[in-house]
């Protein structure tokens, strides 16, 4: 599977996830240009409200003559398939899933709106009935309007940023450097390269497939599929993933996995089952449109069946019900949700919060489990000096990270970044090394002052029989320390241990969590020693290490499993499945554009603290949305009933205009409520 096929198997797993009703409304949109449709339908709209009237109420501006009801018929007609298409086609899906929501009730009020309008056209200057028939084209132009203005807004506020899988294939270069049986190369395309092929592999270079490393010796940057920041050094039998990054050797690698059989294409295979099966959370505002809908079809027919029962007068029946239709899709119910979204996203944006997802907002309350990845979520993931020391007694603690700073000057290794800076925080005079040389799967070497310095690791010393002190490497290991070791003309003088910094705000972070009566959970790639380490300094007691993505992933699912609603905070390739498993996936903004791409939620400014201003304005959030879809759909409780003339005996009807106005004041307070969500 190359990029291409990976991209089009998305394409296809997309929409099959949009048939089965992930997302439907939002999908529904996508059938046109939505802000296209709402400008046009406006255009359309203008001579309607011109030369129409307001629920049988004549407007001041009103104006009329010879043919304006055919002028009106004409763009009311073209409004209706236009404008109204994305919701009739929603309608449709929602009803074929027996799942009538929002759009079916959006479609029932337009529908009725024009099929009545044009039966009273029909009735009024066809067959010139003596009874005029009340038409409901201002009510069919403004509903379309006011909904495409509401889907409008709320698309407009949630940007979809990317395609997690589109961006993971990515990762692998288009080409591969094969290895022929007579040992020349050639350049091919990736898609042609089988397992049991040999490719070559310069320093700086992706690294095309899975395979074992035949020759050569490096370090491999794995942190864009694994999100562990340190370099993993690799010799010859080592396993490589394709899609990490080559360091400073070359290699030849024998090809193991490709396409599906791939590492990376696995973990995309994940991400896109995950999409699957995430199930669609059903948002308040289907929940209320979908009692909505009933209740005007019960109350509607209702006033039908008991006004023709009474006086037997099929027109004035028939507007009861039609008036039922209309005033049960009020224009503040399609704006109620969207209004708080933008205001929400806004607030969001303004504090460092990227809100994709609308449903993270309403499922948040309800998270007990939040899991997070170590590195780069919990901890800085970037490598800084936390002891530097000397052996010889010829030679200062300064001077062996002198020694070590000197040597790594020009390099761009993740442990040469950490010494360098700490050696810029003691402002230490540094050299610039003669014949610098690099030491694949060891380290450096170089010339300073006529003698010949190296930094190499644990593993090289023990491999060259140089004593060191054991002890100290392990109780620095212990904290989590990478360790590298200064050696002047083969003798050890000294030791610089470097180690990922926990963020300042994690801490705290997790306290919070644990005083909201949330878990938190660690899930971490790395080594079971370093994750207990950085897991007792931040308060965490569930450990899961050493895990792979679909362990990760498995983990996720068998907290839902278990009853849990599931926050995941990653920020690498390997969280991508993860994070769409969870009922909110969280992403940190300087992770990879992958992990990005397959949240619900991003954190601009990478701070775990922001985890928590999440949480509280979406608190803020659901209970502007509760409040607004009381506003823009509560009248109804009483609207409807009145409308279908349930007090009728008394005397009390509620008129089309009356009921017009409820509309616009609903509407009103909506709008003025949605404004007034704040952070916190």
């Amino acid at each position: 599977m190359d990029k291409h096929e990976m991209h089009d198997h998305h394409e296809t797993m997309e929409h099959e996830m949009h048939k089965n009703g992930g997302q439907m409304m939002d999908h529904s949109m996508h059938m046109g240009n939505l802000k296209q449709k709402f400008i046009v339908s406006i255009i359309l709209s203008i001579p309607i409200f011109l030369m129409s009237s307001l629920m049988g109420a004549k407007l001041p501006f009103q104006i009329s003559f010879s043919g304006s009801q055919w002028v009106v018929l004409l763009f009311a007609t073209v409004l209706f398939f236009y404008g109204g298409m994305p919701f009739l086609k929603g309608a449709k899906m929602e009803l074929q899933m027996k799942q009538p929501a929002m759009m079916t009730l959006i479609s029932l009020g337009i529908s009725v709106a024009y099929i009545y309008s044009v039966y009273a056209f029909f009735m009024n200057h066809i067959l010139h009935s003596d009874a005029h028939v009340m038409d409901f084209f201002w009510e069919l132009a403004t509903l379309i309007i006011i909904m495409l203005l509401g889907h409008w807004i709320e698309m407009n506020a949630i940007q979809n940023a990317g395609d997690a899988l589109k961006k993971m294939a990515e990762l692998l270069p288009s080409d591969a450097t094969r290895v022929n049986s007579d040992g020349k190369t050639s350049v091919i395309p990736l898609a042609q390269v089988h397992v049991g092929d040999m490719v070559l592999v310069k320093p700086g270079e992706n690294i095309p497939t899975d395979g074992i490393i035949v020759s050569g010796d490096t370090s491999v940057n794995e942190s864009m599929v694994t999100g562990e920041a340190k370099a993993v050094e690799k010799r010859e039998n080592d396993t490589v993933i394709g899609g990490s990054i080559n360091g400073s050797g070359t290699l030849t690698v024998k090809v193991t996995g490709t396409g599906e059989s791939g590492y990376l294409a696995q973990v995309m295979n994940l991400v896109a089952h995950a999409q699957q099966d995430k199930s669609k959370v059903e948002s308040l505002s289907d929940k209320v449109a979908s009692w909505l809908f009933y209740i005007a079809l019960v109350f509607g027919i209702g006033a039908f069946i008991v006004w023709l029962l009474v006086d037997h007068d099929v027109s004035a029946a028939l507007e009861r019900m039609v008036t039922v239709f209309i005033i049960a899709c009020p224009h503040a119910l399609g704006l109620a949700i969207p209004l708080v979204t933008a205001r929400s996203t806004s607030l969001g944006a303004k504090n460092g919060l990227l809100i994709k997802n609308r449903q993270a907002l309403e499922i948040a309350k309800k998270v007990d489990i939040i899991v997070m990845d170590k590195t780069g979520t919990l901890t800085e993931g970037n490598f800084a000096v936390n002891a530097f020391q000397s052996f010889d007694s010829n030679y200062t603690d300064e001077q062996v990270l002198m020694y070590a700073a000197s040597l790594e000057m020009g390099s761009s290794h993740p442990l040469a970044t950490g010494i360098l800076q700490k050696a810029k925080e003691l402002q230490l005079s540094l050299t610039k090394a003669q014949d610098i040389q690099n030491l694949p799967g060891i380290g450096l070497q170089g010339v300073l002052a006529g003698k010949t310095v190296r930094i190499v690791s644990v593993s090289y010393m023990s491999k060259q029989q140089i004593d060191f002190d054991e002890a100290l490497v392990t109780s620095l290991s212990k904290q989590g320390n990478t360790i590298s070791f200064v050696l002047v003309d083969d003798v050890n003088v000294g030791l610089v241990a470097q180690g990922d910094q926990i963020k300042p705000d994690a801490k705290t972070t997790v306290a919070q969590f644990i005083d909201e009566g949330i878990t938190p959970v660690m899930l971490t790639g790395d080594n079971t020693q370093v994750a207990n380490v950085v897991a007792a300094q931040v308060g965490i007691n569930d450990v899961h290490a050493q895990l792979l993505p679909e362990n990760k992933e498995q983990i996720v699912k068998e907290y839902k499993a278990n009853g849990h609603v599931v926050m995941m905070v990653g920020d690498g390739v390997n969280d991508a499945p993860s994070l769409v498993r969870a009922d909110i996936g969280v992403a940190i903004g300087a992770g990879t554009d992958v992990a990005i791409d397959a949240a619900d939620v991003v954190l601009v400014k990478s701070d775990p603290a922001d985890i928590v201003h999440f949480l509280s304005l979406a608190k803020n959030t659901q209970r502007k949305m509760v409040q607004n879809l009381w506003w823009g759909a509560g009248y109804n409780i009483i609207a409807i009933p009145l409308a279908a003339g349930i007090l009728a005996p008394l005397g009390i009807v509620l008129s089309p205009a009356l009921g017009a106005i409820l509309m616009s004041l609903s509407t009103i307070i909506v709008a003025i409520n949605a404004m007034m969500l704040k952070l916190k």
